[in-house]
């Protein structure tokens, strides 16, 4: 068996081809060829921590993939992530376990090429300026990820804290701001990635045509976007329909039927979601276990073949 560490993983996924391993993931889902079941989530009440697992498997070629982690909101101010997380990979035939990877590092980087995804099929015609609202390690990975899919010719970064969006902005050399709205008032593309509980977006702030992309909204009472931007949007993208119904914050609090689309479906053109430039779209991604599948696999391929990280006796 081969352990990856977070090291590892980074070095084996690269940005492209991280996107590349979402957009198939997603088209495994529309096509029916991936097994997706729903995730677990939560923890004892009064305990800021929750813990997740997911499960899934792209397709019959490659093996089950497993995801066990905890978020931990209070790591900011030790300076320590927020997601820490193991995932393991099983033969395809035998079962038996293939890899250990670090968790975390897959987490992060195919939550941003995900998100890259759907910017490519969502964003209106042209659109080259980026708002990221949250300066943490996905904010970081989502600027990354975006630029490779977006003629980026402006960006900018909030963060309530001001060190944080200062530091981001100095390592990814885009404009920090200070305020939400300054932030989104010229943007095409409006990224939240934070763990807020309450929306730290309007629809109001946001001019014609925009794209906003959610991640943090990923358990019942997380929504750093609220009903409002819902019933705003043309269209509601999500990564999996019914985890989106059963776990996005938004969605949940929302109480009435709406109408959600799978990316899965705009990608293989069995849904469309942006018909006009002034539409307002948004993208609710939850997470799934087949998109750690995918960057999973990807990576262990890649490992054996290049013989990286650690063969361990199991």
């Amino acid at each position: 068996m081969r352990l990856l560490t977070a090291t590892d993983v980074y070095a084996l996924l690269d940005p492209d081809a991280a996107i590349a391993t979402q957009r198939a993931a997603f088209t495994a889902l529309a096509t029916g060829d991936a097994w997706q079941p729903d995730k677990i989530g939560g923890g004892p009440d009064g305990v800021d921590s929750t813990v997740f697992c997911y499960a899934a498997r792209l397709d019959a070629a490659t093996g089950p993939v497993s995801k066990f982690g905890s978020v931990n909101p209070g790591n900011a101010a030790r300076g320590l992530p927020s997601i820490h997380a193991v995932l393991v990979a099983l033969h395809p035939e035998t079962g038996a376990p293939v890899a250990v990877l670090d968790g975390g590092a897959v987490t992060t980087v195919r939550t941003s090429a995900a998100s890259a995804v759907a910017v490519a099929a969502l964003a209106r015609p042209g659109a080259a300026r980026l708002a990221v609202l949250g300066a943490g390690t996905q904010g970081r990975a989502h600027v990354r990820a975006i630029s490779r899919v977006l003629p980026l010719k402006d960006v900018t970064i909030w963060s309530p804290i001001p060190g944080e969006r200062e530091s981001a902005a100095r390592e990814l050399a885009v404009r920090a701001v200070a305020s939400v709205p300054d932030a989104v008032a010229d943007a095409d593309v409006v990224v939240c990635a934070t763990l807020a509980t309450e929306p730290i977006l309007a629809p109001d702030l946001l001019r014609p045509g925009t794209t906003v992309v959610s991640i943090g909204s990923f358990e019942e009472h997380r929504r750093e976007i609220g009903t409002d931007l819902l019933a705003a949007s043309a269209a509601v993208v999500v990564d999996h329909v019914p985890t989106a119904r059963a776990h996005a914050g938004p969605v949940v609090a929302a109480r009435l039927p709406m109408e959600l689309l799978a990316l899965g479906d705009v990608l293989t053109g069995r849904a469309t979601a942006r018909r006009d430039p002034d539409d307002l779209v948004t993208y609710l991604s939850v997470g799934l276990g087949v998109q750690d599948a995918a960057a999973a696999w990807h990576v262990v391929e890649r490992a054996e073949a290049l013989d990286a990280g650690q063969e361990i006796a199991w």
